[in-house]
């Protein structure tokens, strides 16, 4: 399966160092972040990339290209005049995703075992995987009830003790989780989910190895930190 990934935002907590470079080149350990997310897909043996820009994106192809000097396949998909949202990107995205793919955000650095979490999701028959860390509020605010190996809630604004665990930043989707949705429309990713849980069509994974992003200043300098202490990446 593919890997969608979507780096369309605009980056606003990293300002000003975003306001002249998209959030994927912003340099992490020494080089541009998706340089570490290529390695890590590519070591994962996920070669085919549908990268999902908006703000200045083509600063990404100009540096990438299609991925042949990374042994990667990378193909583009821009927003356009206005930004889609993380869904509204998708559905955009979706005549190069085919019938099923993988979804990671542009800011998220993911040591997981993808081919698990991709079988996990083939067996499951769903529409949708979310995979899930036992967060219990230490990185972010958990936002999943999780249990018995089921997603029993998932909710940005709804809080609930039961919410233990966190959205982890991976997913898997078939294109026909988005049959129902708008095309060139602003759509929320995070809306999408939370009615497939609602259907019980979301099916959930959870992993044991935390989460890395660089949305924030903090999680920035900590990667960059990890990376460059060898601890992460290369």
């Amino acid at each position: 399966m593919p890997v969608a990934v979507l780096a369309g935002g605009l980056a606003t907590r990293l300002l000003p160092v975003t306001a002249k470079v998209p959030k994927l080149l912003v340099e992490v350990g020494g080089e541009p972040f998706f340089s570490h997310q290529l390695r890590l897909l590519r070591r994962a043996g996920l070669r085919r990339i549908v990268l999902c820009t908006g703000h200045l994106g083509e600063m990404i192809a100009e540096r990438y290209g299609d991925g042949a000097g990374w042994d990667m396949q990378i193909t583009y998909s821009h927003d356009g005049p206005r930004l889609l949202g993380t869904g509204g990107a998708l559905i955009r995205a979706l005549p190069l995703l085919g019938e099923a793919f993988y979804v990671l955000y542009g800011d998220s650095y993911l040591p997981v075992d993808y081919a698990g979490v991709g079988r996990a999701f083939l067996a499951s028959g769903q529409l949708g995987l979310m995979t899930v860390f036992a967060n219990a509020g230490a990185y972010d605010r958990s936002n999943v009830w999780y249990e018995a190996g089921r997603i029993r809630l998932y909710s940005k604004k709804e809080h609930r003790p039961e919410m233990r665990h966190i959205d982890y930043g991976l997913g898997v989707f078939r294109a026909t989780a988005f049959t129902d949705r708008p095309r060139d429309a602003v759509v929320d990713l995070a809306e999408v989910q939370a009615d497939l849980c609602r259907r019980g069509e979301l099916a959930g994974f959870e992993v044991k190895e935390r989460f890395y992003e660089i949305g924030s200043p903090t999680g920035l300098a900590e990667l960059d930190g990890l990376i460059r202490a060898g601890q992460l990446g290369r």
